[in-house]
């Protein structure tokens, strides 16, 4: 939120101060809602869990009372077990509760192993089920927000963030829990022990809370930042070494390590400022408990003198005040983790709500055997509102035919590809495949009609036959062959030290560019979609594999519909139609032999190609 140059700031406050107060009532605001966004995705992920959680509840419960019947115990053993055997009279009381204290023990031993177990099997089932909802919804998610969603902050939040949450998952609620459970246990029990003792014991509470109050409000802050610094962090080292080539190729080191080594002292101090808070809490908790178990000691030695206290009842209060005040530690402790989790749970929950620009249908339409027509009816379309990429355009391809796009950077070509694809969809008008509308198709439908081959041959890790697969996973090895044979790739890939069996490596490196983008070009042929888009596909191949290519690209193209962009008139060669665009416009229609007749633009790219080749 920004404060207008128009606006008048009130008597005696700086713009500063204005703006201060709308970023914080902003702030606020945004909180409020990431906070909501986060319980109701816990409460999502707890949702199908809470036979299970009920089960674990009664478990810490009969754990914790184990737990707290050791010192009532301990208070009877002195007061009704020693004096009898002082007095002669045997030691069986004595035993009895010895013996009890040792049941205690046992169950409380019990328990705890049957919470732990069981809790972290709750919480591994939800971590599972987040980082597959996580995974599933980037998936999903258009290539809209992939393109202002780094790849470093996906990874931040798929790795730290969650990472992040499994702590609380595996040690924090379990904290929680039992803390909670002890200090309401043992305030409950001071007070039956002796009232006047127990009000001296939670004298000190309300300082206890608000210092509580204080940390939580003051931590909540401090871990956002600490989320934040940490995934920009991780988004510049990702980027560095993904684009690794061009930090050497350009000695961008010495800069790339200024702005890593800025970012990472942004992470140290957000995380010290975090720490700052945890010293003051921790050490305050503690001494407050100290001061209060001397005092309770001092009045509660002064009552037995006076004999209006048992010395059981005052052994039992040391015992139960050192459990009440322990707990307090662990609460901070768990408060460093919440807070660090909640923080993780904002941003995860705010990328869960993310809605698809490019939405499935409600109701898609049936498209049982595509045939490939294209057509675009008054289309608009703008990345950003206030720069059209296209006016309203009208363009028909039949089903089958092969067109060539051309046109200067910018003039729309790849745009048009991505309508196609339904990677994105226009602002106004309608994209049709075979007359019905892309956004009435579903996805799996328009993927198998339509596939895009980009100048960006993408391989995954793995061997070139799966990467050949990608394009039809239920595809035998003899398919896969095939289609490699079919665009001209498979004598190069039968000549790889292990043939199709070859690692291509972390993004294809071991291949080259061309073998990389014939790779594709066979992973698209197998898929055998009814449109099949060549955007830029082969600007990456030298003279000979662009030949080679060249030649496959008749049989890879015929009877299917093709939309080649292409720099290099070579690719154009093989088109029966020419588009030309400038300025998100068709300003030249026809076949390559007809343009060049009529000395228009396509005219003139064309003898500057062959005057190239002169």
């Amino acid at each position: 939120m920004t404060v207008s140059e128009t606006q008048t700031a009130p008597e005696g406050q700086d713009w500063r101060g204005v703006a201060s107060e709308n970023q914080d009532e902003l702030s606020e605001q945004v909180s409020v809602l990431l906070r909501a966004r986060s319980r109701r995705l816990l409460g999502e992920l707890l949702r199908s869990h809470r036979r299970a959680i009920a089960v674990l509840i009664v478990i810490i419960v009969v754990c914790n009372a184990a737990a707290l019947s050791i010192p009532f115990l301990v208070k009877i053993g002195i007061d009704d077990g020693i004096p009898p055997m002082l007095e002669g009279r045997g030691s069986g009381t004595l035993l009895l509760i010895v013996g009890l204290i040792l049941a205690a023990a046992l169950i409380q031993a019990f328990t705890r192993r049957a919470f732990l177990t069981l809790s972290g099997r709750i919480g591994q089932d939800i971590l599972l089920e987040l980082r597959r909802r996580v995974f599933d919804h980037f998936q999903k998610l258009s290539m809209a927000f992939h393109e202002r969603y780094t790849s470093g902050r996906v990874i931040s939040r798929l790795t730290s963030d969650v990472e992040a949450i499994a702590e609380l998952l595996q040690s924090g609620f379990d904290s929680l829990v039992t803390a909670v459970l002890t200090l309401a246990g043992t305030a409950v029990l001071l007070l039956v022990l002796d009232v006047h003792l127990g009000l001296v014991a939670l004298l000190p509470l309300p300082v206890l809370l608000f210092l509580t109050g204080w940390f939580r409000r003051k931590s909540a802050v401090a871990y956002r930042r600490t989320r934040e610094t940490v995934a920009l962090v991780i988004v510049h080292f990702v980027e560095s070494m993904t684009g690794i080539r061009a930090v050497q190729a350009f000695r961008r080191e010495p800069r790339n390590q200024e702005i890593f080594g800025e970012l990472n002292q942004n992470y140290r101090e957000a995380n010290a400022r975090s720490m700052r808070l945890v010293a003051v809490f921790m050490p305050g908790v503690k001494l407050i408990g100290n001061a209060t178990i001397a005092v309770v000691l001092v009045y509660g030695g002064w009552l037995a003198v006076q004999g209006e206290v048992l010395v059981g009842v005052l052994a039992a209060f040391m015992l139960y005040l050192r459990q009440f005040y322990e707990p307090m530690q662990e609460i901070s402790q768990f408060y460093n983790t919440l807070q660090s989790a909640g923080a993780a749970l904002e941003k995860l929950s705010g990328v869960l709500e993310e809605e698809p620009e490019v939405a499935e249908p409600a109701s898609p339409s049936p498209l049982p055997e595509p045939r490939g027509a294209v057509t675009f009816e008054g289309v608009e379309f703008s990345y950003v509102p206030e720069i059209p990429i296209l006016h309203r355009l009208d363009l028909r391809i039949p089903a089958g035919q092969t067109v060539a796009v051309v046109g200067a950077t910018g003039a729309g070509k790849t745009t048009l590809a991505k309508l196609i694809s339904r990677f994105y969809d226009p602002r106004a008008g309608r994209v049709l495949l075979d007359g019905l509308d892309l956004r009435d198709l579903d996805e799996v439908t328009l993927r198998r009609a339509v596939v895009m081959v980009t100048q960006e041959n993408f391989l995954f890790t793995g061997t070139v036959a799966e990467n050949i697969r990608f394009g039809r996973p239920e595809a035998s090895r003899a398919e896969i062959v095939a289609a490699a044979k079919a665009i001209g790739a498979h004598d190069f890939v039968a000549g790889l030290p292990d043939g199709y069996d070859t690692e291509v490596g972390k993004r294809g490196g071991r291949m080259s560019a061309g073998q990389r983008q014939l790779i594709a070009f066979a992973r698209a042929f197998l898929a055998d979609p009814a449109v099949l888009i060549l955007d830029e596909a082969t600007s990456s191949l030298d003279v000979p594999s662009e030949r080679l290519v060249q030649r496959a690209l008749r049989t890879i193209l015929a009877d299917r519909t093709a939309l080649i962009i292409a720099h290099r008139l070579s690719t154009v060669e093989i088109a029966e139609r020419v588009l030309v665009m400038d300025g998100g416009r068709v300003v030249e229609d026809g076949s390559p032999d007809r343009l060049i007749a009529t000395s228009g633009r396509f005219a003139g790219l064309h003898q500057a190609w062959l005057d190239s080749l002169a």
